[in-house]
């Protein structure tokens, strides 16, 4: 079995697939979907309650503070596809500069994040947690600020829920995101 280098994920993310473990036997499999989920940068959708939420200014955001806090985070739920393997890739990600991570803190302590993988104009959402409601909205809010504040073009999140359609993701035709992702890659921008 092919460890999941940083080499062979950046591969993959710039061919448009993303690496998810089979439940059953842990076995990664490699995902490149048809729809594909973005939210377009000019598209996210604010409810009133979450703008309140935002004025209130009860929360401080930061950007890779805490990278290993924030996926293990995410990690911790009855299910998850984020094992020990994807732990260990994705943080060494973060090391190379590949990886990148939200925090939202309340009172000093983690209560919401975000973290993905990007490179030059393209930041695909991996995951996202909340220990206070509305603390994962805040983080997308701030990431789409930063993205748009750095001037990059494509946030890609893998497949539409419920959750991520409240938000304004939407799902395109796979060659329509290998097109805009050919593009987001030519950006000479970074994430940080």
């Amino acid at each position: 079995m092919e460890s999941l280098t940083t080499e062979l994920l950046l591969s993959a993310y710039t061919q448009g697939f993303f690496p998810m473990p089979e439940p059953e036997t842990g076995e990664v499999l490699w995902y490149n979907p048809d729809p594909r989920a973005i939210i377009p940068l000019d598209g996210l959708h604010i409810s009133r309650s979450l703008e309140r939420t935002l004025k209130r200014g009860h929360f401080s955001v930061t950007i890779n503070r805490d990278f290993p806090a924030v996926i293990a985070a995410c990690a911790d739920r009855p299910e998850t596809w984020i094992n020990d393997e994807f732990k260990i890739a994705y943080t060494a990600l973060h090391r190379r500069g590949f990886a990148h991570s939200i925090e939202v803190w309340q009172d000093g302590t983690l209560v919401g994040g975000t973290y993905g993988v990007s490179f030059a104009g393209v930041f695909c959402a991996e995951s996202m947690f909340h220990r206070v409601t509305d603390a994962s909205k805040v983080a997308l809010v701030h990431l789409v600020e930063h993205m748009k504040q750095q001037g990059l073009a494509l946030l890609e999140v893998q497949f539409v829920t419920d959750h991520l359609a409240t938000l304004g993701a939407i799902q395109i035709p796979q060659a329509t995101y290998l097109e805009r992702l050919a593009e987001a890659m030519r950006l000479p921008v970074n994430f940080v």
